[in-house]
């Protein structure tokens, strides 16, 4: 999924990172704001999923 959305937004990600966690916990926020959670939603998300709270956001 990383790869992907670097694809996507290419030079206008300016700072993007993978926290390794235990537990469970799945969480992409953007600008420090949480926009998805597998912790709450139980389950994974789709990068269409993601995109489109990325966007919107």
């Amino acid at each position: 999924m990383a790869t992907k959305l670097l694809e996507k937004y290419g030079n206008s990600i300016t700072n993007f990172s993978l926290t390794p966690s235990g537990g469970g916990v799945y969480e992409v926020e953007k600008n420090g704001k949480l926009i998805f959670s597998k912790k709450s939603l139980d389950r994974f998300p789709e990068l269409d999923e993601i995109i489109t709270l990325i966007d919107e956001k």
